[in-house]
């Protein structure tokens, strides 16, 4: 049994070492550094997410009609078709995909996402898809550009047109390949807005290395392989182009590259940029504070849509500066009937001139 005076003592003895632990461990001795804490989230108001929303389906209504448009001048306006044309089909249709996704993200903006887990795989794949062939088929036309210009292939023998076709198939299924990641993506209640997304949901260990690969791929293959052969193919495109005589179709020629040029870059470089900005951060690599942190996700938000508005600028590039295209439009209403049947006149052009109007529509 313990003695009643020891229990006295060691309580007296204890006592003033508490009282010291209290002193110096007191609340307000104790002051919080701000550089280590959490960053508050961007939220944009609801006025915004209303614009945004009435943007993409503006985009889809732009998108959709164009490149039809687009595909049944070209489908229609030969039996058999060049490379070009051919790339050109399928990235009307690649931009078809793209802005059929937008519809339900004009209205997740707005609302949260409202349309269940296996929608929110689909469109994702689908918007992933879209993206890599649509670039893939720039890259494409680029090439075969600079084949029929500065090579002098002849863009209509029946092999070439045979290697287009499995060129076609292989950027698909590329395309298809490269948009797998977006099986991880999910439907779920965010913490960070309380509303229900369509995101990434990784496995939160391994979480920074799967959205690091992800984004080293896209960056990847979406942009610096891309711009890495359209730049060169185009840049001596043009000085080739300098060198024929052709007077208006040179001009127009050389005009419509440097056009197809800034339109892709205007559009995806400002988010590839701002992304990987976001990967340096994320990765420590780049040591950041808040006002950083909310800057790069405000960018990533406004640049997200500049991505998605080269879906629509797609068909006034390709199809409607172009000379080839305002002369078979309306051959095709006629054919279809829309328009009256009246006689065309035809006029010779050298043969340079008409390779390069073929080629550039």
């Amino acid at each position: 049994m313990t003695d009643p005076n020891t229990s006295s003592f060691m309580l007296l003895d204890f006592g003033p070492i508490y009282e010291e632990l209290n002193f110096t461990y007191n609340d307000s001795e104790f002051i919080f550094n701000p550089e280590t804490q959490p960053c508050n989230s961007f939220n944009p108001p609801d006025a915004v997410m209303v614009a945004v929303s009435v943007f993409y389906m503006l985009i889809f209504l732009l998108a959709i009609p164009g490149n039809l448009v687009v595909g049944l001048v070209i489908s229609l306006g030969n039996q058999s078709l060049p490379p070009s044309d051919l790339y050109l089909l399928h990235l009307a249709i690649a931009d078809v995909l793209l802005a059929i996704t937008l519809p339900f993200w004009a209205v997740s903006v707005t609302w949260g996402w409202v349309f269940g887990d296996a929608v929110c795989k689909m469109v994702t794949i689908l918007q992933e898809l879209s993206f890599y062939s649509s670039i893939l088929f720039l890259t494409c036309i680029s090439m075969d550009r600079y084949m029929v210009i500065v090579r002098a292939v002849n863009s209509r023998r029946a092999n070439r047109r045979l290697v287009s076709w499995g060129v076609c198939a292989a950027v698909w299924i590329v395309g298809a390949f490269l948009s797998m990641p977006g099986l991880l993506s999910s439907s779920f209640v965010s913490q960070m807005s309380n509303h229900t997304v369509c995101s990434e949901l990784y496995d939160p260990s391994s979480a920074d290395e799967w959205r690091l690969a992800t984004r080293i791929l896209r960056h990847a293959l979406g942009f610096v392989v891309p711009l890495a052969i359209m730049l060169p193919c185009y840049g001596i495109t043009i000085k080739r182009l300098l060198h024929i005589r052709g007077g208006f179709q040179r001009q127009r020629a050389m005009r419509v590259i440097v056009v197809v040029v800034v339109a892709f870059l205007l559009c995806w470089m400002p988010y590839h940029i701002v992304v990987m900005t976001d990967s340096f951060f994320r990765t420590k690599v780049v040591p950041y504070k808040c006002p950083a942190r909310i800057a790069v996700d405000k960018a990533m938000f406004a640049t997200q849509s500049l991505g998605l508005l080269h879906s629509c600028v797609n068909p006034v590039l390709y199809a409607f500066v172009g000379e080839k295209f305002r002369k078979r439009l309306p051959q095709i209403m006629r054919k279809i009937g829309v328009l009256e049947r009246s006689s065309l006149s035809r006029t010779s052009r050298s043969s340079v001139t008409s390779e390069i109007t073929s080629t550039f529509m």
